[in-house]
């Protein structure tokens, strides 16, 4: 029999099933705070048949922010989030936030200070200078992190995922491509974890018994001179030592290698289109004259991150939550069969929120409609993330991209 739609344990809290939303960035707190739309995304997810749904990206202190629509941890927000795990609770589903700061990928205008990270530089993507961060520094954000855990707790949340992959801050602490530091975090690999492993043993700590704790890693950056999988590896197994409830595996630089995380083309027209041309005038033009080469396509296949998903299978003793590219019942059970305890799914649950109920509903091989033109994606970086079917009246030239992009899949 299927494994999906058996419950199961994680930590301290009982799934109904195997399916987690996965945490991708919604842009739905507008002004940095929750909104209606949030409330009525994670609501329709939950009452779609999902194990646990993700609010996705949240920062640990204003710092970390990267963008008006993301929310930042602080006492003010937590009555708003209250309201939304009460639903979400009320449709059987458990409620997780991601938890973790953005590093070098923002600007003064979004975080209102300089910009920090592991090393002074500059940062093309935003683009920006970065200060580098000072030891009390990382010290203070290491607390700002079991902070933002008991806010969750009191949120009514009953599980954080820590972001430690993705080329945001702990894992620009992780690779050696953003990490130039001299000093004990910096380095050897086992000092580049130093961050890690203080942000893990406060996170822990503020967790208790009562919430789970799940963290998100790269199995690889996605380009030369980052983290290659076999220092990915040796970066989980140190996740392990910690006794977090279950990772979830990824892979790709934000900055860096985008498509390696999403898989596909990025609709440069749509993001273009969305794009406020007098904040990002610059960044759209680049985008006309090189921007395949600045957001190069890496091929989508379903399930692509899993044969390399199983070599860490094979490393780890600790759950694991497979992610990337489920858009099928058969594929999901066959992740399941290979020895991963959950599987987490976003665009899948973009395009139809009651995916999980219809794979409960129909037969073995029914699948979601969404054939990755990844408009969600190059929409989401600007407005609220939708899918474009619940969208009216879109531009002819984004009508072609998506059916160019969907004739591909």
């Amino acid at each position: 029999m299927s494994k999906l739609f058996t419950p199961y344990q994680l930590g301290p809290i009982t799934l109904r099933n195997r399916t987690i939303r996965s945490a991708a960035f919604e842009n739905m707190c507008y002004g940095n705070k929750p909104s209606q739309d949030l409330f009525d995304y994670h609501t329709s997810v939950a009452k779609g048949g999902i194990g646990m749904t993700t609010i996705a990206y949240c920062a640990v202190n204003r710092s970390g922010v990267s963008f008006d629509g993301q929310l930042w941890m602080r006492e003010e927000i937590i009555p708003d989030l209250k309201k939304l795990t009460d639903a979400i609770h009320a449709e059987g589903a458990k409620a997780s936030i991601q938890l973790g700061h953005c590093g070098n990928m923002t600007h003064y205008y979004t975080c209102g200070c300089m910009p920090v990270g592991p090393s002074t530089g500059f940062n093309l993507y935003s683009p920006t200078l970065v200060r580098g961060l000072k030891v009390d520094e990382i010290k203070a954000l290491v607390k700002d992190f079991g902070k933002a855990v008991n806010m969750c707790r009191e949120a009514g949340f009953d599980c954080v995922e820590i972001h430690a992959g993705h080329g945001y801050l702990i894992s620009q602490f992780l690779s050696p491509y953003t990490n130039k530091r001299r000093d004990e975090y910096g380095g050897s690999l086992d000092n580049r974890m130093r961050f890690m492993r203080e942000v893990l043993a406060e996170v822990m700590t503020a967790a208790k018994d009562d919430m789970a704790v799940v963290v998100k890693t790269n199995m690889y950056d996605g380009f030369k001179s980052g983290l290659q999988l076999p220092d990915c590896i040796t970066v989980a197994k140190e996740i392990e030592k910690f006794g977090v409830h279950a990772v979830v595996l990824s892979a790709g630089f934000v900055s860096k290698a985008p498509m390696a995380v999403m898989r596909g083309a990025m609709p440069l027209k749509t993001l273009a289109h969305y794009m406020d041309m007098a904040k990002f005038w610059w960044l759209k033009a680049a985008l006309a004259l090189v921007g395949r080469w600045m957001i190069p396509t890496v091929p989508f296949k379903e399930a692509y991150f899993l044969e390399d998903a199983k070599k860490f299978r094979a490393e780890l003793k600790m759950p694991i939550i497979y992610v990337g590219g489920l858009v099928s019942r058969q594929k999901i059970d066959e992740v399941l069969d290979s020895g991963f305890e959950m599987v987490q799914m976003a665009r899948a649950l973009v395009h139809d929120p009651a995916f999980v109920n219809k794979m409960k509903e129909a037969d073995s091989t029914y699948r979601c409609g969404c054939k990755h033109s990844n408009y969600c994606i190059g929409r989401m970086y600007t407005k609220e993330m939708k899918c474009h079917h619940c969208v009216d009246n879109l531009p002819k030239k984004i009508q072609k991209e998506i059916a160019k992009a969907e004739s591909c899949d």
